[in-house]
């Protein structure tokens, strides 16, 4: 019961302002050490924070997390919460903030987001993660990010990678099928009504991509779960991809994410089934490398 009245009292609290300062506020400060404004790029928005286990040995593995905001606002500084859950699983967490609408439209924040993960394989190490443990999440426009590097090669190109060197992708609410545009935030930012059908990640899928975790709010009223999250499951199913694909009925579509934070996490196992992902997708690398 106290923890329903809490959790209910919270929610009202993110329907006020600054919503995601209310869940920093509850968000412990130990546990992590955390390396804050580090720059990977010459733009004022190429910037990032590493959050590391302060328990953990050396090779722990990377998240690379891109926050929401269609593609238009959005601060690292306000996801403190995501670092923290993933650091208390024993997991590297880098936060990236990437250019938005208007300095930018489609292409420049994958251009960002590209540079952001080529940056942490090249750097990890020196916070303790392991760059062959790499993986790239992000919640609604974030999802949409990660989903671009893990689908279609030409962004981690771009960085000298490819997308067979992510162990995985975490997909959160992602518009990953959105063709016609119908949210007026997001049409100039992908050229509507000339939006070039190469900007959809379901296009991109293939037998090679990286296995995926796709979690949505099974009620999302501003990303259509079955187009998006259930459209791109089937679609990676085709091409014989492993995915795992979860739809839950108490958040919405802000607070899925905000289920990463300490007082939010009754609304949905988030972070749990994260960790089970990375677990997992760790556990079949062991086994193939024993195979071969």
């Amino acid at each position: 019961m106290m923890r329903a009245l809490v959790v209910g009292g919270l929610l009202i609290l993110l329907m006020g302002c600054s919503p995601l300062k209310v869940l920093n506020a509850f968000t412990p400060s130990g546990g992590f050490s955390k390396a804050s404004d580090v720059s990977y790029g010459s733009d004022p928005r190429n910037r990032l924070d590493v959050y590391t286990p302060t328990n953990v040995g050396p090779d722990a593995p990377v998240v690379v997390f891109f926050y929401g905001g269609s593609w238009n606002s959005g601060s690292r500084s306000d996801y403190g919460f995501v670092g923290e859950a993933l650091a208390s699983r024993g997991i590297v967490a880098v936060l990236a903030d990437y250019r938005l609408y208007p300095q930018v439209h489609y292409q420049g924040f994958l251009d960002d987001s590209a540079r952001a993960v080529g940056w942490t394989r090249q750097h990890i190490a020196q916070y303790g993660g392991d760059p062959r443990r790499l993986y790239v999440m992000g919640h609604s426009a974030g999802g949409y990010n990660a989903a671009m590097l893990a689908l279609d090669p030409k962004w981690l190109a771009t960085v000298s990678m490819k997308p067979s060197m992510l162990s995985g992708w975490i997909g959160l609410a992602g518009p990953y099928d959105f063709l016609p545009i119908e949210n007026p935030e997001v049409k100039p930012v992908f050229f509507f009504p000339d939006s070039p059908p190469d900007s959809q990640p379901i296009n991109h899928v293939s037998s090679a991509s990286p296995p995926a975790l796709l979690i949505a709010a099974r009620d999302d009223t501003l990303v259509n779960p079955e187009r998006n999250t259930g459209g791109m499951a089937r679609r990676l199913r085709e091409q014989g991809v492993s995915v795992r694909e979860l739809y839950f009925s108490k958040p919405g579509h802000a607070t899925l994410v905000a289920a990463f934070s300490r007082p939010m996490r009754s609304l949905a196992p988030v972070l749990d089934e994260v960790a089970d992902f990375i677990h997992a997708q760790d556990q079949a690398r062991v086994t193939a490398a024993k195979g071969d």
